[in-house]
């Protein structure tokens, strides 16, 4: 009994100081962009404050292009969801559904782009949208990120649908419902956990990438949000409070749409790690 005790006393220790190290980062983050600029820059550190304001926000929203940057990002980074997802799904179908010579290299081959890190495609992949004309554009950002999801968006979508029965679309088949209707209908909804992971996964890749938007975006009205708070933190005078304020506006999108879905990227990632 006590060394059951002891362990789940190590354990919860254990947890809370996981969650300490992980939160303090954030914490700090907020109360920066709530102090005011005297105590920011003071020799003393302070936890605390008593005059916590939103000059910052306030500034971050009159005085930057922070809420272009925003939209941009909102933009890019749902668009290239979508489309991940959209693609995905149809290339995870196929490959589970239709037998073709091949279909087993392709499925064992999806991972390959993962071998090489962004930095070594990323300027032959600049050559290949400036030649179609995609550089410093929107489009060409969100098929960038879709290309880079696709792989293992696929290859998760693919353990889901082999677990689906195949029985359970050629019932509804029968029953007069078409390929896409069954797919849109039935596939789908049971793979849902695994939809939902891809588009985490997906978006938050997108969110945060700074490597393809800063080669790829050349205009300031079309930046997002990791390029545009770089320039603004390399302004000739670096306004702290407002830079907190930019980085505690980046992370509630993010951190309220992994909480809104936590669980289905759990059970998600967990059964496309087991299954198939």
């Amino acid at each position: 009994m006590v060394a059951q005790i002891a362990q789940r006393t190590a354990i919860y220790l254990s947890a809370g100081v996981i969650c300490l190290m992980c939160g303090f980062p954030l914490y700090w983050m907020v109360l920066t962009s709530l102090k005011p600029d005297a105590e920011i820059i003071q020799a003393v550190p302070t936890f605390f404050t008593w005059q916590a304001h939103l000059d910052a926000y306030q500034r971050l929203f009159t005085q930057t292009r922070f809420l272009t940057y925003f939209i941009n990002s909102i933009t890019v980074a749902g668009s290239a969801t979508l489309l991940t997802i959209l693609v995905a799904v149809l290339a995870a179908y196929g490959i589970t559904r239709f037998r073709f010579r091949g279909r087993e290299a392709v499925a064992g081959t999806m991972l390959f782009t993962y071998m090489f890190a962004p930095i070594m495609i990323v300027v032959p992949f600049y050559i290949l949208m400036r030649s179609v004309g995609l550089v410093n554009s929107h489009l060409g950002l969100i098929l960038s990120y879709t290309t880079f999801s696709l792989p293992f968006s696929m290859w998760m979508l693919r353990s889901f649908f082999q677990s689906i029965p195949l029985e359970l679309e050629e019932a509804a088949m029968i029953d007069g419902a078409s390929r896409p209707r069954a797919v849109a209908l039935i596939i789908v909804p049971l793979a849902l956990p695994g939809v939902i992971a891809v588009s985490i996964f997906t978006f938050i890749v997108a969110w945060n990438d700074y490597l393809f938007a800063r080669v790829l975006i050349g205009a300031d009205q079309l930046k997002t949000l990791p390029v545009g708070i770089q320039d603004l933190y390399e302004s000739t005078v670096t306004d702290w409070g407002m830079v907190m304020a930019a980085g505690v506006m980046i992370t509630i999108p993010a951190l309220v749409f992994f909480v809104a879905v936590q669980r289905y990227l759990v059970s998600g990632w967990g059964a496309g790690a087991i299954k198939g």
